[in-house]
């Protein structure tokens, strides 16, 4: 059986070599389905899924209910673009802005593309509505926005991710995490918004400490800024509330969702307040595909889902079991272990070494999860997942430990 699966699994890789451009580094297996929290592969093996798809099939995999959304819609109306009025964008819309304090919502295909959005907006209505010349968009340390050229500047990592981009675009500025005397100092006359993300999943699942972001918010206030917050990956429940930023009390002036938001369709979408809304006008910005028909209809069964089975309280019960568990093994490994941190289901457990080897022994386990950082094991597991889930995981995690040199 193992000549078997090595067979089939070298045969596609080798297909891929041929037909594909070079930009992933692919875990060592081809998944042919899911369903739920399990991944199987192409000799039938599950998995259990706790990357869901890196934030995104938040739902599960393969729900008959979103399959029969998308069935019907496909039948009625797939694309016509963005030149006529679509009661599904709306529909979807209505239930998008009633989670929230924004007020208006322009829809996208991705994360990347909302963040584009995001900042664009922010300088437009700073030059058009509030008639300055700021376009200055400082963000934080080890953030993660995006790979067009704008997200990948305003992105505060370097590294790969950067590596032969140059000249990246001006009008950015990173500044150390959770250091306000440089953010102060950063702030010039030619600032116009500061951008967060109230967790940073790919720089280390680091949620943002809350008397920063308190500072964060009072600085923007004293100086006029715009106050952006990347939720790509934080909203639509996966920290326990709807919306990350609503753990904090505050009310971004712009704030991004893609990711979950139809829970594997290529959906994103840009939230703000009427008055920041006003720097867009006809021609200033669009999209071809984005809030298509399928995609729109489908999110919108996503919201249902989400509120009836009341998934944001899930996400805290279950992100405070995983704490829980992993405290207990942190106990017996106090070495190995530094701790762990996160909001909701959006989880870190952070290790005192490398942790490629306990990935990959996890991997053979049948546990799918994500390493970021060279030392953090990122949980982002659909927010339905059992219980029972969480303690195997913990559980085999233990047993690794246990044979691991964390030399």
């Amino acid at each position: 059986m193992g000549n078997v699966m090595s067979n089939k699994f070298d045969a596609i890789k080798e297909r891929e070599s041929n037909l594909l451009c070079n930009t992933y580094g692919r875990y060592p297996i081809a998944i042919s389905k899911a369903k739920g929290s399990r991944l199987y592969d192409l000799d039938n093996n599950e998995y259990i899924d706790f990357l869901s798809g890196i934030a995104v099939c938040s739902l599960g995999h393969s729900r008959d209910d979103l399959a029969d959304v998308m069935s019907e819609q496909a039948r009625k109306l797939v694309h016509i673009s963005n030149l006529f009025y679509q009661e599904p964008q709306l529909e979807l819309a209505e239930k998008l802005l009633s989670t929230c304090a924004a007020g208006k919502v322009f829809f996208s295909n991705s994360g990347a593309e909302a963040n584009e959005g995001a900042i664009k907006l922010a300088r437009r209505y700073m030059r058009k509505v509030r008639k300055t010349d700021r376009y200055e968009i400082i963000t934080l340390e080890k953030s993660f926005h995006g790979r067009t050229l704008s997200t990948l500047t305003a992105t505060g990592q370097e590294g790969p991710i950067k590596d032969g981009f140059s000249p990246l675009p001006d009008g950015f500025v990173t500044v150390p995490f959770g250091n306000m005397n440089a953010l102060r100092g950063a702030v010039g006359q030619n600032t116009a918004a500061i951008m967060i993300e109230m967790v940073q999943g790919e720089g280390g699942v680091r949620p943002l400490p809350t008397e920063y972001v308190r500072d964060i918010v009072d600085l923007c206030k004293e100086n006029g800024l715009l106050l952006i917050v990347d939720e790509v990956q934080t909203g639509l429940c996966r920290t326990g509330r709807f919306w990350a930023h609503q753990h904090y009390g505050i009310q971004p002036d712009i704030f991004t969702s893609a990711k979950a938001l139809a829970n594997g369709l290529p959906m994103g979408a840009v939230l703000c307040s009427d008055e920041v809304a006003k720097g867009f006008e006809p021609g200033s910005h669009a999209t071809t595909f984005g809030g298509g028909g399928v995609v729109s209809a489908v999110a919108s069964k996503v919201i249902d889902i989400m509120l009836e089975e009341r998934l944001a309280e899930r996400a805290i019960a279950l992100g405070q079991l995983a704490t829980e568990e992993i405290e207990r093994i942190r106990i017996k490994h106090p070495d190995k272990i530094v701790g762990s941190r996160g909001l909701g289901l959006l989880f870190g457990i952070e290790l005192a070494f490398n942790g490629t080897e306990v990935w990959k022994r996890l991997l053979a386990k049948r546990i799918i999860c994500n390493l970021t950082q060279g030392t953090i094991l990122r949980l982002v597991p659909p927010l339905t997942i059992e219980e029972d889930d969480i303690r195997t995981f913990v559980n085999e995690l233990d047993s690794i430990l246990g044979e691991v040199d964390a030399s």
